[in-house]
């Protein structure tokens, strides 16, 4: 089983001109989701990792299922508004838009060993904004993880400094 072929593309959302690229219908699928959530244990498994951090809201899904199986902690970075205080917020660009995401302060160690998840990393600008949280509460990146790359926007480049693994790629399509 090929994880992208569980992937829906819905065309011009939220926005025209936008390809999203829906993980809701791999999740659906029982060896897809046991696949996809199987090969990031795979990776990471032998790593010495402290903490995953997953971004709102996919990167929840993965990142929870992940800390689980490797018996580490977990801890959200979400949209702003939707942590209690005491938080730490950055601002990013989007692909159509801007938000901003907090952290809890309390929630990494200063030299505490982070893995950052996601499902997707498309302009870079939500993965830029989460690297930039967990190391300002002291957190050493380990290595950021996402299903899926859109690799004609360039986000790698933003995070350029960071290992990074993703499972597939939709490049100019």
């Amino acid at each position: 089983m090929n994880i992208k072929d569980t992937i829906r593309t819905v065309p011009h959302w939220p926005i025209e001109g936008v390809m999203f690229r829906d993980i809701t219908t791999l999740m659906q699928d029982p060896a897809a989701f046991r696949k996809t959530c199987d090969q990031f244990y795979e990776r990471y498994k032998d790593m010495k990792i402290d903490k995953v951090v997953g971004i709102d809201a996919r990167g929840f899904i993965f990142g929870a299922v992940l800390a689980y199986q490797l018996n580490v902690g977990f801890v959200p970075i979400r949209k702003k508004g939707k942590l209690p205080p005491e938080t730490i917020s950055q601002d990013y660009a989007l692909e159509y838009g801007t938000a901003t995401v907090e952290i809890s302060e309390n929630g990494i160690a200063r030299g505490e060993k982070c893995l950052i998840v996601d499902d997707l990393i498309a302009t870079g600008g939500t993965i830029y904004a989460a690297t930039q949280l967990v190391e300002s509460l002291g957190g050493e990146i380990l290595e950021c993880a996402f299903i899926v790359e859109l690799p004609d926007l360039h986000g790698k480049e933003k995070i350029a400094q960071y290992p990074i693994f993703t499972l597939t790629e939709f490049e100019g399509e």
